[in-house]
This record gives structure tokens, sequence and C-alpha cells, in this order.
């Protein structure tokens, strides 16, 4: 009597090729997990220092500053509204004698 095999070679093929395309899927789906986990970690990093970059921005304004500026303008505005006067006085006199 002649014995069968137990497996024949295209079985053999076929289960090889079965295990190795299961092998490619779990690497795809590794390799998409790990894609996924360092965009995500990648993500908490910049939000991370944006908010870094937020809390630690310089102070461009001081109080004392703001009361130079504030004193500059109204020293400014007040010149400025005596010489429109001073303008207004001079044309309703040649209005006025001429």
């Amino acid at each position: 009597m002649t014995q069968k095999p137990l497996l024949t070679r295209s079985q053999l093929r076929q289960m090889r090729q079965d295990e190795e395309r299961l092998l490619k899927e779990q690497q795809k789906e590794q390799l998409k997990a790990s894609e996924k986990e360092h965009q995500r970690r990648e993500k908490e990093i910049d939000r991370f220092y944006r908010k870094e970059y937020k809390k630690k921005q310089p102070m461009k304004k001081t109080r004392s500053g703001e009361n130079q500026k504030s004193r500059r303008m109204n020293s400014f505005l007040g010149k400025a509204i005596a010489v429109v006067v001073v303008l207004i006085v001079l044309v309703y006199l040649a209005i006025i004698f001429l």
C-alpha cells in the first residue's frame, strides 16, 4: 500500500504563502500604528512648545513706558492745539482788519 504524504507540496506552498501574507498584513498594521503614535506624539510636543512660547512672550509694554508715551503725546497734542488756536486768531484778525 502506498502511503499518501501528510501534506503535499502545493499545500505546503499555500500554507507558506498564507503565513507570509498574514505576516505582511501584521507588519503593515504595526507600521500604521507606529506612524499614528508618532504623529500623535509630534502633535503633543508641538502643542506643549506652542503653549510654552505663548507663556514666555517678553513683556513689550511697561507701566512707566506707557506713562512716558502718554506724556509725550499729551505735550505734542497741547502744542498742536496751541498752534491751531494762534492760526485761527490770525485768520480772524486778518478778516476783521482787511
